[in-house]
């Protein structure tokens, strides 16, 4: 039986993690989701996964303590409820930030530059329809300054950018602070970077969303749930919203599963048809996915791990709701 089993683990994070676990820990590292690998019950009384593993309620009885690989740890909280059990669970509080702000200015950049149009246009070598938009003087709304969005303040000031924020909790000193509604009609860039709560979910949906200056930019890095990709669409399609920048999706673990399944099932669909608009970039929740960002979660997994199982407790632990 191993000590811990990983999910959801990419080539370079194992390579990583296989680099910072002490060589006595029986470890196992799957590729799959939890419910890409079928039924059955955990073989380890330690689990890792990421965002997208949906883990069975009836697990509860036989783990120890569950281990999640990102700063979002909703979906741990979300398990708790539905298995009636306070299983051990921790998260990573901060190993990321700075390369899910590069990765939202990198599409903000390609959204206002008309990125994807250009390079379809490379073919007929054509300027038409290409003209875009600068950074320095556009205003930019931060919605979420927590780790990441205190990150996004400061590559939106670098690009000469006036910005705002949105928060109850006023930690970044000389920033802006303003109602949502009023920062949303000034903008020209959104930024989300929220985790997901019982407040902020759907919180940025179409009515809320409407009242953009038109032709904004919209680009969530928090979770997909507070922005639903539907009404996205809708705003994108009635002139509203000049761009969309997603990394993370609403009920993102069954959209996973039916893409990397290539199952065209009805959401697949649609999101596909959206992701070919040359006004929207999709990522595949990869923001994170720095060579520098690998490190730092692969070290900090470690030392989790290494910690659980010497004294049954997380370094952060998922605080309790």
């Amino acid at each position: 039986m191993s000590d811990v089993v990983f999910y959801e683990v990419f080539k370079e994070e194992k390579r990583a993690l296989e680099k910072f676990l002490p060589a006595k820990i029986r470890a196992r590292f799957v590729s799959k989701t939890v419910q890409e690998c079928g039924g059955g019950l955990p073989s380890a009384r330690l689990i890792s996964v990421r965002t997208q593993s949906r883990i069975p309620p009836e697990w509860a009885e036989h783990l120890g303590g569950i281990f999640t690989r990102s700063q979002g740890y909703d979906h741990l909280v979300a398990y708790q409820r539905a298995a009636g059990k306070n299983v051990a669970c921790g998260y990573i509080k901060e190993y990321c930030s700075r390369a899910v702000a590069e990765q939202a200015a990198l599409v903000m950049m390609a959204l206002l530059r008309k990125l994807k149009k250009q390079m379809l246009s490379f073919g007929t070598f054509s300027r038409d329809g290409l003209t875009g938009r600068e950074c320095r003087g556009r205003h930019a709304l931060v919605v979420g300054v927590g780790n990441i969005g205190k990150e996004i303040v400061t590559v939106a000031r670098g690009l000469g950018m006036t910005v705002k924020g949105v928060d109850p909790r006023r930690g970044v000193e000389g920033l802006d602070y303003v109602a949502l509604a009023k920062g949303l009609s000034w903008a020209d860039v959104v930024f989300c970077a929220c985790p997901v709560t019982d407040k902020t979910k759907a919180m940025l949906d179409y009515h809320v969303l409407r009242k953009v200056k038109k032709g904004a930019i919209f680009v969530n890095v928090g979770r997909g749930e507070i922005s639903p990709a539907k009404d996205l669409a809708r705003l994108l399609s009635e002139g509203i919203l000049g761009g969309i920048g997603l990394d993370v999706f609403d009920e993102e673990h069954s959209l996973a599963d039916s893409l990397r399944a290539r199952r065209a099932d009805v959401r697949a669909r649609r999101m596909s048809k959206l992701k070919d608009k040359s006004n929207v970039v999709f990522t595949p929740h990869n923001a994170f996915n720095t060579r520098e960002a690998l490190e730092g979660k692969a070290r900090l997994s470690a030392e989790a791990v290494v910690r659980f199982l010497r004294r049954g407790t997380f370094p952060d632990p998922v605080p309790e709701r």
